[in-house]
């Protein structure tokens, strides 16, 4: 807890410093900091903050910040893109139950679902999204973030592009439920809105949010442990294989690349070619899958070798 506090500090001090003046606080964000710094405290929550040796004072950032969710209702604080808690954590350490694949998905599940760090980035009413799919997958499929219809579902690629990625997986002769769908991050990046209005859109994560993301991929990864990934979309690139590595997508797509043992095909996100939907672009992502079919040794009719090709 002090080094959590120590690090908000600091990082509320450079924003502070850079001119910005709010922070995203969800109604369930101050909830779950309400009872940590209780449960830290065993008495009152501002103790916690102020307390001898916590390395905090009553003058900080931090302490002001916790201080006054408590003095605030939840639906008063101000919600802004600027500043999200992530980018004031450490990424977190995962320390998989033993078990079967089973117990050992279960367990992350509850921790994914139940974090703080992933609740304090939800609206009120959405929910916190971890993968689904089989846990003997041989393929896995890593998207980017969740849209509006995934953070109200609470699984991955539930929305266009998920439909659309589903036809993609029946077409290389495979049903959804045989594959493994996650996403780099767990929780919709939010943008501003005016206080009980829906977010409109979609941002790309911060470098902050995907380091922060990244270590409940690579235990979903662990547990499941597919024989290949396929990275749908910059973003997710971007999280398996370093942001900054790749200037753009089509720099590093369809060829086969590596994220800590398991060979990588990148491929583009299938709202690439919800926006123009033609055989061009359908051919380009179904080219990658092609390789991604060899490489698993999947069966490969010539009616799907030919699938988009222009006559």
């Amino acid at each position: 807890m002090r080094a959590v506090l120590n690090a908000l500090t600091e990082e509320l001090r450079r924003l502070k410093s850079a001119g910005v003046r709010t922070v995203a606080v969800s109604d369930e964000g101050v909830v779950a900091l309400r009872n940590a710094v209780t449960r830290r405290a065993g008495s009152s929550p501002r103790a916690a903050i102020v307390g001898r040796g916590a390395g905090v004072t009553e003058e900080s950032p931090a302490a002001n910040v916790v201080a006054d969710s408590f003095r605030t209702p939840p639906s008063a604080v101000r919600i802004s893109a600027e500043a999200p808690v992530a980018a004031a954590l450490p990424p977190p350490v995962i320390a998989l139950p033993a078990g079967d694949k089973a117990a050992r998905w279960a367990a992350l599940r509850e921790l994914v679902l139940n974090h703080p760090v992933c609740r304090a980035h939800m609206r009120p009413g959405k929910k916190v999204v971890i993968g689904v799919g089989s846990l003997d997958a041989q393929i896995m499929f890593v998207g980017e973030a969740p849209g509006a219809d995934e953070e109200i579902q609470g699984e991955p690629f539930v929305g266009p592009a998920g439909q659309l990625l589903t036809k993609m997986i029946q077409g290389m002769g495979l049903r959804r439920e045989e594959v493994y769908i996650g996403n780099i991050m767990n929780w919709r990046p939010q943008t501003a809105t005016t206080a009980g209005a829906e977010q409109v859109g979609n941002r790309p994560p911060t470098a902050a949010e995907l380091a922060f993301c990244l270590p409940f991929l690579r235990a979903q990864i662990e547990v499941v442990n597919p024989a290949l990934l396929v990275a749908l979309g910059k973003t997710a690139l971007d999280g398996l294989l370093g942001a900054g590595r790749f200037k753009t997508l089509g720099e590093a797509r369809g060829r086969w690349h590596e994220f800590e043992g398991k060979p990588v095909m990148v491929t583009y996100h299938p709202s690439y070619i919800l926006r123009e939907p033609t055989p061009r672009k359908k051919r380009l992502i179904w080219e990658d899958l092609l390789k991604v079919m060899e490489r698993a040794a999947l069966p490969i009719s010539e009616k799907q070798r030919g699938y988009f090709l222009e006559r």
